[in-house]
Order: structure tokens, then sequence, then C-alpha cells
């Protein structure tokens, strides 16, 4: 028996934003479905369990390198950001606030753009979008990328108008990108404690150096 697909996507095009926003409401209690929407195209995701493995890994890999390079941070989730004006929104596998985590920590809904944008959101993307989330997310604001493609974790940072490459984290430092890309593939064999440690000791390692 083939394996399930780590995501299904569906993209609809020349969509109102009324469709998007009626589409989006009734499905405000489907566990594992994010919408994205730019532009009139609208696309609609609905996860398994291997997207969402590694998309746990990514998650612990911020909460653990901020722990230990005490980081003040407020995680969002897949909470649903809006820009009416631009005709835009999206919802990330997560978003994390860092720099603005104060400022958000005790709300219950972000309010673009009056709200600060997230400083980094994580994408898991295994079974590849066919619709580019990177010109939404510059539009937004959003700093940091940190992008998993089911082979390696890619980080991409905000310049102008559009992302660049980078190898260590600006938002999460010393994190790289390349030791992501380990330490996700290291959680699908790993007991958690040992991963956790694992983690734990690399960033006390790379901060001391």
């Amino acid at each position: 028996m083939a394996a399930a697909p780590a995501e299904n996507r569906v993209v609809l095009r020349n969509i109102s934003w009324e469709t998007f926003e009626r589409l989006s409401a009734e499905c405000v209690n489907v566990a594992g479905t994010h919408f994205t929407y730019d532009e009139g195209n609208l696309e609609i995701v609905s996860v398994s369990l291997g997207h969402e493995l590694p998309h746990h890994a990514l998650v612990t890999l911020v909460d653990l390198t901020a722990e230990e390079t005490e980081r003040d941070f407020v995680g969002a989730g897949s909470s649903t950001f809006t820009r009416t004006d631009l005709a835009k929104s999206f919802e990330a596998d997560s978003s994390f606030y860092f720099r603005h985590a104060a400022e958000v920590r005790a709300k219950d809904k972000i309010d673009l753009p009056i709200d600060p944008s997230p400083e980094l959101i994580i994408e898991v993307d295994i079974t590849r979008s066919s619709l580019n989330h990177f010109p939404l997310y510059a539009a937004i604001g959003i700093a940091e990328i940190w992008r998993f493609d089911g082979e390696r974790v890619r980080f991409h940072r905000l310049e102008g108008s559009g992302y660049i490459p980078i190898e260590e984290s600006v938002v999460l430092s010393p994190m790289t990108a390349a030791q992501a890309t380990v330490f996700v593939e290291r959680a699908r064999h790993e007991k958690a404690p040992d991963w956790w440690r694992a983690v734990r000791e690399w960033v006390r390692a790379r901060c001391s150096a």
C-alpha cells in the first residue's frame, strides 16, 4: 500500500475575498487545514503525520534554542495573519515573535498592519506547493523563514522585497540550516529525551565557542 502523502493541496484560482472568508470560516474548527490567499489565488492544505513530525521537530528546535540562549519569545502557532488591504492571508505551520514578544503576549488576535508581523515562520512543504508563498510573506514583512522540503531545511532572510538564502539564523542564532536538517532527521530515530539533550548540548557548545 502506498504511503499517504504528507500534505494534500488544492489551489483555486480567481477566488473572491468574500468567498475565501466564507470557506475559511466554515473550516475554522477543522484541525490540520491551512488556508493561504494571495490576490485571488487560494491554497487549501490538509496535513498528515508525515508533515507534522518534521514540523514538530522544528518547533522544538526553536523552543530549545531560545531557552538555551535565554531569548524571550511568543509562539503564535498556525494563527491566521491577514492584510485585507493587500488581499493576502496565510496560516503558517508555526510562527514566532521575538523582538516583539512583549507587544503581542497578551493579545488574543493579531490585527495587521497595526500589530507587528511575526519575525520567524516555519513552513513544511514536502509535496511542493504550486502557490509561491514567498512574495506574500515578503509583502507582510516576515523577517525569516525556516522551510523543510522533505530532505533539507533551508533558511531564508528578507532583504528588500525578496528573500535570500542564509546558513545561520539571524532571528535565532546560533541555529544553522545544516544543523536543523541533521536534527530533523535524528528526530525520526532517537528517543525524545536523548534528542532534546543533543540539541541543548549543541547550542551550548556553539554559544561557548
